[in-house]
């Protein structure tokens, strides 16, 4: 699938009335590649900004973090995407340190302040631990390419000690209820009963223990009721302890302590309980709302402002909040598009009107739940086969497309032998490479480690 397959361009409007403009746009993910590939369309010089030198699909981290793709497999360079916009597209790899309105201009960490006629704001987010007292200091994520790494690393290195000790037990505990938390624990719970048999045939599979914990009384909230208690029986099916209406009281570090008094053994807590705001996207002084995200009104245009617009999972309209999902993004991406050039040709702006293409998630093997908008609802081998066609044909690139498919194929036809077979770094107790690895290796693994974001990345 080509890029523009996947974000359509707006079709070639009438010239603008002076000059074209520049549009500085913040954040390479879903939003901010939908506006730039856009406005390059129409002719505006792009600068994009991002942290990474890559943009990540998120919705498969949790397949990286789990050991059935590769970090590769789901990240695209920015640099080659701004190179198929056009001449007039730059990528600058940088963190946004400042935003001054009044000149016009974007300060970076890395190179000059970046010169805008307009600003688009799609930074996205990062984890919300909601002020629960060790969770931060003591949970995994799986909302960067980095975060899942180490995950996939510390689910690895836990997996190799209950070879050697065989006292040792591997209890995990993801938090979420969402399609993060059930797609992480539909996939821990086939690892550990078909992987572990495979893989390790001396340990037993009762010495690892599969947590989902959600606040709320039900998984999938969103979803119709049918299709919860078809992805709650999934789950539990494949031993996975499934505990709704549930809190978290403190994360610690080899427990929980759950608001009810009881505490629950954990050598790894996945938090996947929600997205928040960037601490520096925070500091830009703009009005922010729910979840420190930037408000912006029905024509996405940030309150107080009249050239500058946010869109995706870092924003929020002040009037009609939207799912944090990669359509929303995409289509108000594109919808800033238009009103720049509206803007620019005096004409006036319009209404962000959502379409709801539907939502889905998968469970595990042959199994997941599609709900369409206004349309079917799904279950078993059908959804799951839709989900798997829809997420590699949503990929960048075709070497990454290919390389996903043939990684997930793989993984399908070899399941009864080696599903779940994660391969990653046993790490010491310092997070660390063991002592058997070289020195070079250890210092790559440091340097990537410090680089990629334990934490979610700044724009």
């Amino acid at each position: 699938m080509q890029l523009s397959q996947l974000f359509p361009t707006l079709g070639h409007d009438a010239a603008f009335t002076s000059r074209h403009p520049r549009v500085a746009v913040v954040g390479g993910g879903f939003g901010g590649m939908a506006a730039a590939k856009a406005l390059a369309a129409e002719g505006c010089h792009v600068d994009i900004i991002d942290r990474h030198p890559y943009t990540t699909f998120q919705p498969l981290l949790y397949q990286v973090a789990t050991g059935g793709l590769n970090p590769g497999d789901v990240t695209y360079r920015l640099r080659s995407f701004a190179a198929k916009l056009g001449s007039h597209a730059r990528f600058r790899r940088a963190s946004v340190t400042s935003i001054d309105t009044e000149n016009r201009l974007v300060h970076c960490d890395n190179g000059e302040p970046i010169e805008y006629d307009y600003l688009v704001l799609a930074q996205g987010v990062g984890a919300n631990f909601f002020g629960t007292p060790g969770a931060a200091e003591h949970s995994y994520t799986i909302y960067t390419r980095g975060s899942s790494l180490t995950a996939r690393d510390v689910i690895f290195s836990n997996l190799e000690a209950l070879d050697t000790d065989v006292s040792k037990t591997f209890d995990v505990i993801i938090v979420g209820g969402g399609p993060t938390g059930v797609e992480t624990a539909g996939t821990l719970a086939e690892m550990k009963s078909v992987g572990i048999p495979a893989i390790f045939p001396d340990v037993s599979i009762d010495r690892v223990h599969v947590t989902l914990v959600e606040m709320g009384s039900h998984l999938l909230a969103p979803f119709d009721s049918s299709l919860r208690h078809y992805t709650r029986r999934q789950l539990q099916k494949r031993g996975v302890d499934v505990r709704t209406d549930t809190a978290i009281a403190e994360v610690r570090e080899d427990s929980v302590l759950l608001k009810d008094g009881h505490e629950l053994p954990a050598d790894m807590v996945i938090w996947a309980a929600g997205v928040g705001a960037h601490k520096v996207a925070m500091d830009w002084g703009f009005e922010t709302g729910r979840g420190g995200r930037i408000v912006t009104d029905s024509n996405l245009r940030v309150h107080g402002q009249d050239r500058i617009f946010a869109v995706g999972d870092g924003a929020i309209i002040d009037d009609n909040p939207l799912p944090q999902l990669a359509q929303p993004a995409i289509q108000g991406g594109q919808l800033i598009a238009r009103q720049i050039v509206n803007l620019e040709n005096n004409r006036p702006l319009e209404t962000f009107q959502y379409v709801d293409k539907g939502t889905m998630a998968t469970i595990g093997r042959n199994a997941a739940v599609v709900q369409l908008a206004n349309g079917p609802k799904f279950t078993g081998f059908l959804a799951w086969l839709v989900w798997v066609t829809i997420h590699i044909y949503s990929l960048l690139g075709g070497r990454n497309r290919i390389q996903a498919m043939v990684n997930l194929g793989s993984r399908y036809l070899t399941f009864n032998r080696e599903a779940g077979a994660i391969v990653g770094d046993v790490l010491t107790a310092d997070g660390n490479p063991g002592k058997g690895d070289s020195e070079t290796f250890r210092k790559e693994i440091a340097e990537e480690m410090k680089d990629s974001d334990k934490d979610a990345p700044k724009a």
